[in-house]
């Protein structure tokens, strides 16, 4: 908790827990605002360490659980009066050294950091090694002449960023912002200025930046304004200027800089400082500056959801919420301004499942991004779910975790995983493991699937790899009578849903199975939801039929191998067009489509443009090159509408890819009606 504000409101609070609202604000000369953003992040310093949040009733009073009283009350007696002693340490010193090379209007020597920090000329030299290592992350160098003393050297663009990332590190200290105006020479004055400007801003914008942000903004740019002065201007510049022209941020870049005259360069630069700030409250659950934005969070919702086992209250406030910090983190992200701060001391064992889990979701933002999410931004929109989680009584630390570990490879491990995950929806599925990652994974877990037995002392369940209906049931009864103590009741939702159409219309069966199945698992119901909701399983012959198998010898690329493959279900209607795209764009990172030699699988998301199900089968004599890693032969395109209906064939599929003699005979085949009758034997077998 860096902030001094922070730890008087929390001292005052755990010390006199009666106070209101109104007399917090007097006391400390806040805004209702400002003490509503120190309180929530008081609640998310509060979560980390795993303690209960603090609560606010309608009348401003406070609602403080009696442990929060009882760890905090001794630690933080009297923090308003401890008094600074001035001895900074070496992390401060070099932060302190970074500002002076930043923002110095003078040559700097030996003694000018000596006298600033007030220690020894070794210990400079010892701290300026250290201040070269920090460095090293931006590309950065100090570099000493006698004409010119101490300089940083390196890109424009980097010394930008580590500029914003040591003023907000500096204002952090004890009486920090002091050290920083004495340091760069800003006046009060100057600094009240430019916030003026800044909540100009804010009304046009029509948001409110966070505290901190609104703290450090003026500093970081008016020190950005000197560099420009002095001659040290971004260029050439990575961003288009059509990329950031016409958003409102550079529009209000004039009110900042109305007496500047500078190049348009940096004029974008600060429209990206405005867009990369948090900000507290904001209207921009309209703003389309970034397309598909509101869908991959939303998508990303979803996954968590999936695999934590839990359903979020109020998605649509969540929603608002995480689009306020996503938002200016997707700018943060794409342009590599996110800071190098990770959260630092222990975090508590359900903050590290949690944050597991969200890395495991966020799929949908990075494929948005393109690049991957560092893991300051996911911890904190790990924080931002786990806060509305607390706040509607969720939480994942009484579920129990599972891992699935198969020695067999990837493809049949993902399998064996989504199959256990349908068949135990109240777990908490965390990873599928090769044996080797089995024995260093750092998670904490409460059972472990595997085909073979494997040495711990958590309760191991011995499974095969695919099972029939009545294997499933068997294992289902199996473990939960292990872990819970009893055999749970049955509840069969087709027989609900065949109930429910007696009596009323259903406009969408899928949507009604999936939130009944949500409903029916919620934490503390005993019923078990049989999975097994459809009549009869498609048998792969039922799916690869004559007209949905294509032969041809050779292709030019991967991507054209995929749009031949999938003709008969585009001419058949089982899929649209998009679909297609959609399978190619998936293909690029995901090798698990790859079931064996030789044969691959490409597929995409039912809302990718799926119509119903079916599969169509392309073999290419000579091969065709996937990721440069493999060489295929047998493209099976699927079209999956849903979690079931496919994945009898499936499974038959995967049978038919164990069998090395029956893949050559499909690759040297000579007419679909050979390669249709090796499908019709494996359909019958399985």
């Amino acid at each position: 908790m860096p902030s001094d504000r922070y730890k008087k409101i929390l001292n005052e609070l755990t010390s006199n827990p009666s106070i209101t609202s109104i007399e917090l604000e007097k006391k400390y000369n806040l805004t209702r605002r400002q003490l509503g953003y120190s309180i929530d992040k008081i609640n998310d310093w509060l979560m980390i360490n795993n303690l209960p949040v603090i609560e606010r009733t309608r009348k401003g009073h406070f609602v403080i659980a009696q442990s929060v009283l009882e760890k905090l009350g001794r630690n933080l007696k009297q923090i308003e009066d401890v008094v600074d002693t001035t001895i900074l340490t070496e992390e401060q010193r070099v932060q302190l050294i970074i500002l002076m090379l930043l923002s110095s209007k003078e040559e700097l020597s030996l003694n000018h950091f000596v006298f600033e920090l007030g220690v020894s000329k070794n210990t400079i030299l010892s701290d300026l090694k250290q201040a070269q290592s920090y460095l090293d992350k931006y590309d950065l160098n100090i570099r000493y002449s006698r004409k010119h003393g101490y300089l940083l050297e390196g890109k424009e663009f980097q010394i930008r960023k580590l500029l914003i990332e040591i003023t907000n590190a500096v204002l952090q200290m004890t009486n920090g912002e002091d050290r920083l105006q004495k340091i760069t020479g800003i006046c009060s004055e100057q600094v009240n200025d430019y916030i003026r400007r800044i909540e100009k801003v804010e009304n046009k914008l029509n948001q409110k930046f966070t505290d901190e942000k609104l703290k450090a903004m003026p500093y970081v740019l008016i020190l950005v304004v000197r560099r420009i002065e002095q001659g040290h201007i971004i260029n050439p510049f990575a961003i288009k200027y059509e990329e950031l022209s016409d958003t409102k941020e550079y529009k209000a870049t004039e009110e900042i800089l109305h007496d500047t005259d500078i190049p348009v360069t940096e004029r974008l630069f600060i429209t990206l400082h405005l867009l990369t700030t948090n900000v507290f409250s904001s209207q921009i659950a309209n703003d389309e500056r970034i397309p598909n934005l509101v869908p991959a969070i939303d998508n990303m919702l979803r996954h968590f959801e999936k695999s934590a086992c839990i359903h979020l209250q109020d998605r649509d406030q969540l929603l608002d919420k995480l689009l306020q910090h996503i938002k200016p983190a997707y700018y943060r992200i794409k342009y590599q301004l996110t800071n190098t701060v990770v959260f630092q001391g222990s975090l508590s064992k359900e903050f590290k499942e949690l944050h597991h889990l969200v890395k495991r979701s966020i799929g949908p933002l990075e494929e948005l991004i393109g690049t991957d999410i560092p893991e300051n931004e996911i911890a904190f929109i790990t924080m931002l779910i786990g806060g509305w989680m607390k706040r509607q009584g969720e939480s994942i630390e009484k579920k129990v975790k599972a891992i699935v570990v198969c020695p067999q490879g990837v493809s049949v491990s993902r399998i064996m995983f989504n199959e256990l995950r349908e068949l135990f929806p109240e777990f908490i599925f965390l990873d599928f493991l090769s044996v080797r990652q089995f024995l260093h994974y750092p998670l904490d877990y409460d059972v472990v699937f595997a085909p073979i037995y494997l040495e711990t002392e958590k309760k191991l369940f011995v499974t095969k790899a695919f099972l029939g209906d009545e294997e499933k049931y068997q294992l289902r009864k199996q473990v939960m009578l292990a872990v819970h103590g009893y055999i749970p009741d049955k509840i069969n939702i087709k027989d609900v849903v065949e109930i429910i159409k007696k009596y009323s219309i259903i406009s969408d069966e899928s949507a009604l199975i999936e939130e009944m199945e949500k409903y029916f698992n919620k934490e503390g119901y005993s019923s078990f939801v049989e999975q097994n909701i459809y009549s009869t399983d498609l048998n792969l012959d039922q799916l690869i039929i004559p007209e949905n198998i294509t032969l041809i010898d050779s292709v030019d690329s991967w991507e054209e191998a995929i749009r031949i493959s999938a003709e008969p279900l585009i001419r058949s209607g089982k899929i649209k067009p998009k679909y297609v795209d959609a399978m190619i764009r998936y293909c690029e990172k995901d090798p698990y489509i790859v079931i064996g030699p030789n044969m691959a699988i490409p597929h995409a998301a039912p809302e990718d443009g799926a119509n119903n199900v079916g599969m169509s089968l392309l073999r290419v004599k000579d091969g065709v090159r996937y990721l440069n890693n493999y060489n295929i032969n047998l493209i099976i395109a699927i079209s999956a509408v849903d979690k079931h209906q496919h994945i009898h064939a499936l499974m038959q599929l995967i049978n038919l890819a164990g069998y090395e003699n029956e893949r050559n005979k499909l690759i040297n085949a000579e007419s679909i009606e050979e390669v249709y009758e090796i499908v019709r034997i494996f359909s019958k077998d399985y």
